[in-house]
């Protein structure tokens, strides 16, 4: 009860608590940054970032920086080899392993030097993949060379690239919010879960697939071969690969060893440590049991094999009676061969729109998920700069018949927690950003051609490990999968965030659940051959479904509870701690604390 009258100093009334709404009335609402026209963010983007940090950011040499290079070497290598396969099926080898090696190389080393955001590794992703085979089939069909087309499509996207960091289109981008970010994260985290342990939508060899008996491995064996033994063998060097990978990261805060630069040490190089453990397991321990290694090509030269000088026939396929081939394709594109159709440079305009949508999305996603006020990364972002950067080097690419790479989500968060260092409870501390990681590793990429025999040592299901500890090590950083998690979790037992102190339970889980339908629908595109290529579309219209629909659902105080940024979320905890603290004067009847700050 209120306390009597006559218990308050005269003239002093009590003051009335703010409603959570009340606390910062613009709570929620989401702002577009002021553009920066004609080049000025181009500009403003290369001064901030490359103009500011680029000799701290290359000359931070340290244990952890070998230690994150040879990580990011194993995380980088393996998808690049598996990609280079995919295009080398969707392509008819016009572009194969050899290329994505290639590519992936020379694009990490440039833009280690000269990129804005050097957190962010580049690569391929599905999409990409699926808008390339695209474009194959439409170079079939229209009767024009493949490289060709490529090469002029690549030549628009390039020009799309400058007009949208020119005029600072990036800034759209930027209105994504935890909500879309966190989605995107998840649905890419979720993708490297299923490939490693089998992907029942592609037929990917995951660690569980040999236990089918008519998987593509067990073919062409001798009598002897027993596949069970193979599949039992492959979940040991998997599940093994990614069970050692944490228990050698938890020594970090563990009482065990002599010091913290040795605990330090172990939890560095427990990715390295596992892979070599596990390969040597697999071939000197279980030595005669055939396991399925990383598929290698055999030299470094073009995939696409010619029938005959003017290498307009692919060998074997088109010349099944020809005993050798008469060579490889030039690595450059003839821009001038279309086979008689002047209209080919215009209508590669067409195509290269959504060419560039992938690329404008994949990019700006992945970079706004890294760049997230959380991640605590000092080092400034530039959205427009290396917008402009990722047109020029897939206009290179393109021209060489090289894939387009782009940011790729998954072994960005892997990069940036790498480098983190954290508090018990999670929140980022200090991010050691340098340029010498993603530096070191895109050279052993390079020079991994000179030793292609190396690389076919590594068992199969020991790289699946890898990528399931990439996956799984990524959950705890969604918060998207926290709160999915409490769904399962006794309410008196829910970890303290801001969102479980000051929200009703049913109101979190509503979010949640929101934020499930959305996953879906951009999970069940993405995994639909047919409609995969507009997947980051889907994405995209997280953006409006944020601004526009979650305000219909939730006060504005709930959604930078669930979904602002931690400067947001603090503003809105350090109000309400003073209202309660005003509300409680009040009741005393001891006001002139806040009386005095009013009048200042």
């Amino acid at each position: 009860m209120p306390p009597k009258s006559n218990d308050i100093e005269a003239g002093q009334a009590i003051k009335r608590l703010p409603s959570n709404a009340e606390l910062v009335p613009h709570a929620g609402k989401i702002t577009m940054d002021e553009p920066a026209y004609f080049g000025k963010g181009i500009l403003k983007d290369f001064k901030t970032t490359v103009g500011t940090h680029w000799r701290e950011e290359m000359t931070n040499f340290n244990q952890k920086t070998v230690a994150v290079s040879m990580l990011m070497f194993i995380t980088v290598i393996a998808p690049t080899l598996a990609f280079g396969a995919s295009y080398s099926t969707a392509t008819e080898s016009h572009i194969g392993a050899i290329e994505t090696i290639l590519a992936t190389a020379w694009i990490g080393c440039a833009y280690s030097f000269i990129g804005g955001m050097p957190l962010c590794i580049i690569g391929s992703t599905g999409p990409v993949l699926a808008f390339t085979t695209v474009l194959y089939d439409m170079s079939k069909n229209m009767d024009i060379p493949f490289y060709t087309f490529y090469a002029w499509v690549s030549v628009w996207m390039l020009i799309y690239a400058f007009l949208c960091s020119f005029f600072d289109l990036t800034r759209f981008v930027r209105l994504a919010t935890r909500f879309t970010d966190d989605i995107f994260a998840f649905l890419i985290v979720s993708i490297f879960v299923i490939k490693a342990i089998g992907d029942p939508f592609g037929g990917v060899d995951g660690i569980l697939f040999p236990f089918d008996p008519n998987h593509k491995t067990h073919q062409n064996q001798d009598a002897d071969y027993d596949f069970l033994q193979v599949a039992l063998l492959g979940v040991i060097l998997g599940f093994g690969t990614t069970w050692l990978i944490f228990y050698l990261r938890s020594f970090k805060n563990s009482s065990f060893f002599c010091n913290d630069t040795m605990r330090s040490s172990i939890h560095d190089f427990s990715v390295t440590f596992s892979v070599l453990i596990w390969t040597i397991v697999s071939k000197v321990i279980f030595k005669d049991v055939e396991v399925a290694s990383l598929k290698v090509p055999d030299q470094f030269e073009p995939t696409f094999q010619c029938c005959d000088d003017a290498c307009t026939l692919a060998f074997p396929r088109d010349c099944p009676d020809q005993a050798e081939r008469a060579g490889v394709r030039s690595w450059f594109a003839d821009m001038a061969d279309t086979n008689g159709k002047g209209w080919v440079p215009i209508a590669a305009a067409g195509p290269a729109v959504l060419a560039f949508f992938l690329l404008y999305l994949d990019n700006g996603i992945t970079w706004h998920l890294i760049m997230h006020k959380s991640n605590n990364v000092q080092h400034g972002e530039a959205y427009n700069y290396d917008l402009l950067l990722s047109g020029c080097f897939n206009f290179v690419n393109g021209l060489l018949g090289l894939p387009w790479l782009v940011a790729t989500t998954v072994p960005c968060i892997v990069h940036l927690n790498s480098l983190s260092e954290k508090d018990k409870d999670g929140n980022v501390l200090y991010v050691q950003e340098t340029r010498l990681t993603m530096l070191f590793s895109h050279m052993c990429v390079g020079f991994s051609i000179l030793a292609l025999d190396l690389l076919k040592l590594l068992p199969l299901p020991v790289l699946n490990g890898v990528f399931l500890f990439m996956g799984v090590s990524a959950l705890p950083g969604i918060q998207f999968w926290n709160r999915f998690l409490l769904f399962f979790q006794q309410p008196s037992k829910y970890p303290e965030t801001p969102y479980t102190k000051y929200m009703d339970k049913g109101r979190i889980h509503l979010f949640t659940i929101i934020e499930m339908f959305f996953f879906a629908m951009v999970f069940v595109v993405q995994n639909i051959k047919a409609v995969a290529v507009v997947f980051p579309m889907m994405t995209f219209f997280c953006i409006p479904a944020r601004t526009h629909l979650l305000p219909r659902f939730f006060e504005g105080w709930e959604l930078v509870l669930l979904d602002g940024d931690i400067f947001e979320i603090q503003e809105w905890i350090d109000k309400k701690a003073d209202s309660v603290a005003e509300y409680e004067a009040s009741l005393r009847g001891d006001l002139s604390e806040y009386e005095d700050d009013a009048t200042q």
